[in-house]
């Protein structure tokens, strides 16, 4: 099929492994001769990259159908990802919708494409979940700064909260060859930054077709990505605990590439509800694990992931993870407020918290990860860090992130777009970042 002179436009919603696999999806556009347009731009194909894990993912699509038929109302849009895998037909009904991709139809949406015209129904092509057992690597290199290179897939976890493995199927990986390979093309353009993504990382080194014997595993990731020339910084995005190996741990720190900064989901400071979420560790894991990071990398950047309002979490359960967290040498949270998934085992647990409650305790999980965040950039004004800067132009500003994820800012100056520069973290500003000076043979060199 050669559609030369027909654009296309992506909207991705969700996390950075949507993210990876849009950018590979819009690669095998290219291939067929399409132009790629910004989303607000009249395109002939609109695709919409679907996120399942909360419920405003689910709402927001909808809006970006609209979007995209005020733009253009004759554009054929087409619905993929995670939300279109779990509920095909009732993307299908959503009104301009004319094509609905599953899981292993994703990455071959070039092939539906034979007729342009608009359907008066979404047509609807979506595997039993069984069957998306196969590989597809993927990475993004939309931003000229960082990439997202995806290494690998699916979960073979039973968390009662999560329609994941619904989606997305068993856990399987990337060969080490291909992703040593992707790294090395992502590098070769000028990328100065790799985030390593997947649905369940720790895990990498299981096969497809479920054959679960490890081939590598994810330390031999870490230790042979580092080997790898022209990459200047290499980020875990996110780990289960129980997953990420003391061994792991001192080779990051012991690394040429990889940067002090982990996330860590945790979800429950509170064992019985770490328990009742079916969560493959207690939280005396979790403390022992922040502990080896901080002994070994005392500036370490840790996120945490954690659920609110969970069924069955009463207000001790909610204080006990409150103080727990408090206590915590941790950096900053990522709060979730539970929404009920269909088909999960949480959706039919009794002790269902008040949706009031859960946007209380949500509200005061924030407040907290404000609180951890400034403690974590005061402890680091005076210190000496690396700052690699970002793309934008945002109000006269430019921002950019020290290894350890402080984020900090300089009046705009298109020179300084994918540099890194050796900096002394100065102070913290109103709006909550942290201005800097550049180092003494920085600055001569800038000079």
């Amino acid at each position: 099929m050669n559609e030369a002179g027909k654009k296309v436009a992506f909207y991705t919603l969700g996390c950075k492994l949507n993210f990876s696999e849009t950018a590979t999806i819009s690669r095998s556009f290219k291939n067929e001769g399409f132009d790629r347009v910004d989303f607000s731009e009249s395109a002939d194909i609109y695709v919409i990259n679907t996120c399942s894990v909360t419920e405003n993912a689910d709402k927001r699509f909808k809006t970006i159908v609209k979007q995209a038929q005020k733009v253009n109302p004759d554009a054929f849009v087409a619905a993929v990802g995670c939300y279109a895998q779990l509920k095909p037909e009732e993307l299908a009904d959503v009104d301009g919708v004319d094509l609905v991709l599953g899981a292993t139809e994703k990455f071959k949406i070039t092939d539906y494409l034979n007729d342009l015209s608009k359907n008066d129904m979404g047509e609807v092509h979506s595997c039993e979940i069984e069957d998306a057992d196969f590989y597809v690597g993927s990475y993004s290199i939309g931003d000229r700064t960082r990439a997202f290179l995806k290494v690998q897939d699916g979960c073979d976890y039973k968390c009662t909260y999560c329609t994941i493995p619904l989606a997305r199927g068993i856990s399987r990986s990337d060969t080490l060859e291909n992703v040593l390979n992707n790294a090395r093309e992502i590098s070769a353009k000028g990328i100065r930054e790799i985030v390593l993504t997947g649905v369940n990382i720790g895990d990498y080194g299981k096969g497809e077709f479920g054959n679960k014997k490890h081939e590598h595993t994810f330390l031999d990731l870490v230790k042979a990505l580092d080997q790898v020339e022209g990459i200047e910084r290499l980020r875990i995005s996110s780990i289960e605990p129980n997953l990420l190996k003391n061994e792991t741990i001192v080779v990051v720190a012991n690394s040429r590439a990889f940067v002090p900064h982990f996330h860590i989901p945790l979800q429950s400071g509170n064992n019985e509800m770490l328990g009742k979420m079916r969560r493959r560790y207690q939280r005396e894991l979790y403390v022992d694990r922040v502990a080896q990071i901080k002994k070994l990398m005392p500036d370490a950047c840790i996120g945490v992931d954690v659920i609110v309002g969970f069924p069955g979490e009463t207000d001790e359960h909610f204080l006990d993870t409150y103080n727990f967290l408090n206590a915590l040498d941790i950096s900053y949270l990522h709060v979730f407020t539970y929404s009920e998934r269909d088909n999960t085992l949480a959706a039919e647990m009794d002790g269902v918290v008040p949706l009031k409650v859960r946007k209380k305790r949500s509200k005061m999980l924030r407040g907290l990860s404000a609180k951890k965040r400034r403690a974590f950039y005061e402890s680091q004004i005076g210190t000496q860090r690396t700052v690699l800067f970002e793309g934008e132009n945002k109000k006269g500003y430019i921002h950019g992130f020290t290894e350890n994820y402080v984020k900090v800012k300089a009046p705009w100056d298109p020179a300084l777009v994918n540099t890194t520069h050796s900096i002394e973290l100065k102070e913290i500003d109103d709006d909550g970042m942290v201005r800097f000076e550049y180092c003494t043979e920085t600055t001569e060199v800038l000079a």
